[in-house]
């Protein structure tokens, strides 16, 4: 590869001749530049690809659908009508599709009774849950974490903006004999962001989660110099 650095006569030569014709990609791998580097270049020198190649398929900018003789006559015509428009629940009319439709009031045979047990795990976090309604809507209507429930059964509903947690943050149990009213809290979600913070756990872990944030900073932004050195 050449010096990426600084431009050569020929270099500028070749992509004066073969950008206006092909793909940058190519351009770069005939001239021994980064491809980067040519956009870059042909954007400051003022070259443009040529009408020819803007209509031909290696620019990219065609498709098939249009193109494709083929294609283009299945496509719909202009003013064309459906042959099911108006006709609502013609979806299915053949009796082997009809045998398979869910019938009115019909669930999944994977539905759970209300008062079903579940553990469900979001971002590494497994909850158990219980199902308490057949409500629609999403899972989060039907499905509570017991620990919500229990805390609600002793002190009532839990205020807006408000989580129940255990009171050790280090205790995660699925076993629902163990969620226990004694063993819960109901805070803030700002309460438990500023728990969950490093500085709340330990002042070494606090000072080096800083160090690490400086030292990434350092290094995007060495990255980024060397990067802009490299592309002229």
């Amino acid at each position: 590869m050449t010096d990426h650095r600084k431009w050569t006569p020929q270099q500028l030569e070749g992509l004066r001749k073969l950008y206006p014709d092909m793909k940058a990609a190519a351009v770069a791998q005939a001239i021994g530049r980064p491809e980067k580097s040519v956009y870059a270049k042909a954007r400051e020198l003022g070259i443009g690809k040529s009408e020819a190649f803007k209509k031909s398929w290696a620019s990219g900018r065609i498709q098939a659908a249009n193109t494709d003789p083929r294609m283009v006559a299945t496509r719909f015509k202009p003013g064309h009508t459906t042959w099911n428009k108006g006709k609502p629940g013609t979806t299915g009319l053949h009796e082997n599709c009809r045998a398979t439709q869910f019938k009115p009031g019909q669930k999944p045979h994977t539905t759970q009774p209300v008062g079903s047990y579940r553990i469900n795990k979001t971002k590494g976090i497994a909850r158990l849950e219980q199902k308490t309604n057949e409500r629609p809507g999403p899972n989060s209507v039907r499905w509570i974490p017991v620990t919500r429930l229990v805390w609600e059964q002793h002190h009532g509903q839990i205020p807006p903006k408000h989580i129940v947690i255990f009171k050790d943050s280090r205790l995660a149990t699925v076993v629902l004999e163990e969620i226990t009213v004694d063993k819960l809290i109901c805070i803030t979600r700002a309460q438990n962001a500023a728990r969950n913070h490093p500085s709340s756990r330990s002042p070494e872990l606090a000072k080096l989660t800083q160090l690490k944030g400086a030292i990434t900073r350092q290094v995007n932004r060495i990255t980024r110099e060397s990067q802009q050195k490299a592309t002229p």
